[in-house]
């Protein structure tokens, strides 16, 4: 991984250019045939593709600044130190992350030039003007940059809350391969929405957390599609817990279509985010038919062929209406999360301070348990987990079956076998018994 002190002094020799003669020297060497292929003439292809390195570079440097990229690998640090300890203290093997997180934390700057090489190439073949590759291309670092930088506080959060949670005793139960994912993808192809992870808290419970979970799950037809459609469109609270080994939250027949979470929580990284409009098109969102889901994925592919490969291609008819949205202010979306998916307790944690009238609004008008002024702390985080710990519970069979005197037995008898070293759940335990027994191992008197 580079640091931000390499990124920084590839920058060095670049500071009296301008990005834009970079482009300029470039097209001196740039040759567009009919086909709007770019050809290299008067300069060897290696010398070509340094010089247009070094627009990228610069271009980015241009649109966020050096305090702001340096910014990114101090938090890519942050984050990747705080991985290695909850593996260091959990047994965990491996967190995996997204494709785009995990390209983001080998490399912010060679992650950015990635976002911009097809506006770049447009830009050298002339397909773009230099006000309309600003536009897109600058258009498209800031958003990958933020997207970034929110995934890491979010998942710092969540990965913090697991390391204060085995720091008090807890132990992660799922995944039972020691893989944690940070990420969805291919995750409900099956058909249910699974947790990113779950722990065990002795003389608590379980707690099963899901990340970013309300995403679409795999369908085959149109009707299948229309069950599921509400998936789609769902909005997407960053953490959701549940009390209990909870393995699908799933529940196509409500709306929103997943069963009621106990607490959410919401992660804010920016210092003015309360200050943001986002627009929420989600819930107005009308279905497609499998058909029109189709052909609008068959018409996108067909339109980037043609224009790669220079070809006229009548133009389709238009098969979707445009959206409704809804221009709403961030910590009013908090308050929309609470309303939709009416948590036991929504909390919102947000790493500066707030000010007072917004923290005001949220909790006394909308009931948001607020902790502001996180930071990158962990200690921070203490009270959060006090919260959340009050949610944990037992699997529903034991809450069922056991009760009064049968119910503290066990869990004495539980607490002395994990004073003399033994390390599984409440569940496993019982499994333990039972398999002692049926071996032989325990007898009748």
């Amino acid at each position: 991984m580079s640091t931000s002190n390499e990124a920084m002094t590839n920058t060095t020799s670049m500071v009296e250019d301008t990005w834009q003669k970079v482009y300029e020297e470039l097209m001196e060497y740039v040759e567009v045939d009919s086909k709007g292929r770019v050809n290299i003439k008067s300069i060897s292809k290696n010398e070509f593709y340094k010089l247009e390195e070094k627009l990228k570079v610069m271009f980015i440097y241009n649109i966020l600044g050096a305090e702001l990229i340096d910014l990114g690998y101090k938090w890519v640090k942050i984050f990747l130190d705080t991985v290695e300890e909850l593996k260091k203290i959990s047994g965990i093997h491996y967190v995996m992350f997204s494709r785009e997180l995990r390209s983001f934390i080998e490399d912010v700057e060679a992650h950015l030039k990635k976002k911009i090489f097809i506006y770049t190439h447009d830009l050298l073949r002339g397909r773009l003007s230099i006000e309309e590759y600003q536009r897109k291309a600058g258009a498209a670092i800031r958003t990958s940059f933020r997207t970034n930088l929110r995934t890491i506080y979010q998942d710092w959060v969540l990965l913090n809350i697991l390391i204060e949670l085995i720091e008090r005793g807890g132990v992660i139960v799922y995944p039972e391969n020691k893989y944690i994912s940070l990420e969805r993808m291919g995750k409900q192809k099956i058909g249910v929405i699974p947790p990113n992870t779950i722990t065990y808290n002795p003389g608590r419970g379980y707690l099963s957390f899901f990340l970013e979970a309300p995403r679409p799950i795999g369908w085959e037809d149109t009707n299948d599609l229309t069950r599921t459609w509400k998936l789609y469109t769902a909005l997407r609270p960053d953490i959701m817990v549940y009390g209990g080994r909870v393995l699908n939250i799933l529940n196509l027949g409500s709306n929103p279509p997943i069963k009621r979470p106990n607490i959410i929580i919401e992660c804010k990284e920016l210092e003015d985010w309360y200050l943001r409009v986002r627009d929420i098109r989600g819930p107005l969102a009308q279905p497609l038919t499998a058909e029109e889901w189709r052909n609008k994925w068959i018409e996108g592919l067909w339109t980037g062929l043609a224009d790669i490969l220079g070809v006229e291609r009548e133009k389709l008819s238009e098969t979707i209406k445009e959206r409704k949205s809804v221009r709403l202010k961030e910590y009013h979306i908090i308050a929309l999360y609470k309303s939709l998916y009416k948590p036991d307790k929504m909390i919102l944690i947000s790493r500066t301070k707030l000010p007072n009238n917004i923290r005001k609004e949220l909790e006394e008008d909308h009931n948001i348990v607020v902790y502001d002024g996180i930071g990158f702390n962990p200690n921070n985080l203490r009270d959060v987990v006090n919260t959340i710990l009050k949610y944990a519970r037992e699997d529903e069979e034991l809450i069922l079956k056991l009760r009064g005197k049968s119910r503290e037995l066990l869990l004495k008898a539980y607490a002395y076998a994990s004073s003399k070293g033994f390390k599984g759940s409440l569940s496993e335990f019982l499994e333990f018994i039972a398999k002692s027994y049926l071996e032989g191992k325990i007898n009748d008197n």
